[in-house]
């Protein structure tokens, strides 16, 4: 549990403010680094937490990585429907149809994260033991909490 508070407070001390809404923007050199640290970090909490056999690894770390693919399409999926609302925002030209728009594809991504846990599970059960599948899961959860609370905090309310 140290390790992944230690996790947890990385992402927070290294979390960027939604760009579109932020004053100051970083380059996208800065954001790449910053991005592929947090998932180096990311990788090695899980690998420090699960506790894998060499032959679960061997069967994990492929599904890890699928995994993970599939969650940077939804994470950017989030990012556009920020920077949309972002955009209304700042400009003040929010309208009850946009905000409809916005609303549907941000259910929509909440399907498709849901949906793609569930398609992993199986996965999973083939390659580790059931309890380790469920520490897996709850690591994700976990860092997807902490994300989203970030995000909560940093995009403000419609008016």
């Amino acid at each position: 549990m140290k390790k992944i508070a230690l996790f947890l407070m990385l992402v927070f001390a290294l979390s960027v403010s939604v760009p579109a809404i932020a004053a100051e923007q970083p380059s996208d050199s800065d954001m790449q680094i910053l991005l592929e640290k947090i998932r180096a970090d990311k990788k090695l909490l899980v690998a420090a937490n699960m506790n894998l056999t060499d032959p679960e690894a061997k069967k994990f770390w492929p599904i890890y990585d699928a995994y993970q693919a599939e969650l940077k399409k939804l994470n950017k999926r989030v990012a556009a429907l920020i920077e949309s609302y972002a955009a209304d925002y700042n400009n003040d030209s929010l309208t009850d149809a946009k905000a409809k728009k916005l609303i549907n594809e941000m259910v929509s991504i909440d399907a498709a994260e849901a949906a793609m846990k569930k398609s992993f599970v199986p996965k999973l059960y083939k390659a580790v033991p059931a309890i380790k599948a469920a520490r897996y899961l709850q690591i994700e959860n976990k860092i997807r909490a902490a994300l989203h609370y970030e995000l909560a905090a940093e995009v403000p309310l419609v008016q």
